[in-house]
């Protein structure tokens, strides 16, 4: 996608904004006023919150995971945001993004998908709303996450190979824009808090109801805030949706676990906070995997949905302020992650989500206390690959 244009909103600190072409910055400007308005009309957010309860299934539960806080020497909760209809955080997003296409007359809806869940959850508000859908996914994902492809294409959806690049998340972006582009009575139904505005301001918006749910569960159980928050981060949907409700507090420590790659350099890891730098990347400011001449590299990560050498604007500030650390887990830490939880709890998680895991394993060993894991999405996905 060409970036041309830069409009100043949506900005985090000196991160965001909108650097797109002006075919896209004019449908971009009204897809922003259509959500501005949308937040403020209480019949939305009445039809939102009823279709998030009685189909999507929340609130998820805030489960004390007893087996796995007596092998760490900590309590730990897990958010249970596998238990959600299609498996994942992403549907939350899905159902809001879907209304909101609603009230526009969209005639299509569109995405890009890595680890298949978001592309499954637009399949499934798609099929609910009964609006024409396709899904952009790059060949390797869809190779490696072929249990998803299936069922996207149970719900309806075309799934249309990316064969650019490393044919992965990021290809499956360009794609995606690329299509957005050129076909006007199109809406782009993006699955994490990246690209241009109003894109990750929207995708807050719709996953804030994780830390939301999180607080006043914490709260009940426990009387107390939480002492640790631990999510996955990729572009960054399911972190920023756990983290919006906690921002403010400042004693509640806040962590983002990257997908590590098998090593940390350019073209085996995805650790973009770690070891990017700040570009205009698909549409936004934000820290990206980079060479020395600041051209964005192929990222890589064992896990589908953490496999993006981009990042979303909100969690560069945050990393520059110091209030959330973000810290690698190699693809072997999270594969163990995986099975120790299956094993430990009887809970499968996915393979993003057992980043998470890993990370938490990792800081309570020498800090223990109150925690909660974010646990994104279920692991039937992965199941086979390694």
């Amino acid at each position: 996608m060409t970036e041309t244009t830069m409009k100043k909103e949506g900005y985090y600190g000196s991160y965001g904004g909108m650097f797109v072409p002006p075919v896209l910055q004019e449908k971009l400007e009204l897809l922003a006023g259509e959500f501005e308005r949308a937040q403020a009309d209480e019949s939305f957010i009445h039809q939102y919150r009823y279709y998030l309860n009685d189909y999507v299934g929340r609130p998820s539960p805030l489960y004390y995971a007893r087996n796995l806080s007596e092998k760490v020497g900590a309590k730990i909760y897990l958010k249970r945001e596998d238990l959600n209809h299609t498996g994942a955080h992403k549907i939350n997003n899905a159902v809001g993004q879907a209304l909101l296409a609603k009230r526009m007359n969209a005639r299509q809806i569109i995405a890009e998908t890595g680890a298949g869940q978001h592309g499954v959850a637009t399949a499934t508000v798609a099929a609910l709303f009964n609006i024409p859908c396709k899904i952009f996914m790059g060949r390797e994902d869809i190779i490696r996450q072929k249990p998803n492809v299936q069922r996207m294409e149970m719900l309806g959806a075309e799934v249309i190979e990316s064969t650019r690049g490393t044919m992965t998340l990021k290809d499956a972006v360009d794609d995606a824009f690329d299509y957005y582009v050129k076909n006007p009575d199109v809406f782009y139904l993006l699955g994490s808090a990246v690209g241009p505005h109003p894109y990750p301001a929207m995708v807050k918006f719709f996953q804030s109801v994780i830390g939301n749910e999180t607080r006043y569960q914490i709260l009940d159980k426990e009387g107390k805030l939480p002492e640790n928050i631990f999510a996955c981060i990729g572009g960054g949907s399911n972190a920023i949706g756990m983290f919006s409700a906690f921002l403010e507090d400042k004693q509640v420590k806040l962590f983002g676990a990257e997908g590590g790659g098998t090593e940390l350099t350019n073209g085996n890891t995805a650790a973009t906070l770690t070891l990017g730098k700040p570009i205009v990347y698909q549409g936004t400011y934000s820290y990206c995997l980079v060479d020395e001449n600041n051209i964005p590299v192929d990222a890589y990560s064992i896990s589908a949905g953490l496999d993006y050498p981009g990042v979303g604007p909100e969690h560069s500030y945050l990393k520059d302020t110091q209030r959330v650390q973000y810290f690698p887990i190699s693809d072997s830490e999270a594969v163990d992650a995986f099975k120790l939880l299956s094993r430990l709890e009887g809970i499968i998680p996915a393979i993003e989500s057992s980043h998470a895991v890993a990370l938490a394993l990792k800081i309570l060993k020498s800090e223990p206390g109150l925690s909660v894991i974010n646990l994104s999405g279920r692991g039937d996905k992965d199941l086979g690959r390694f």
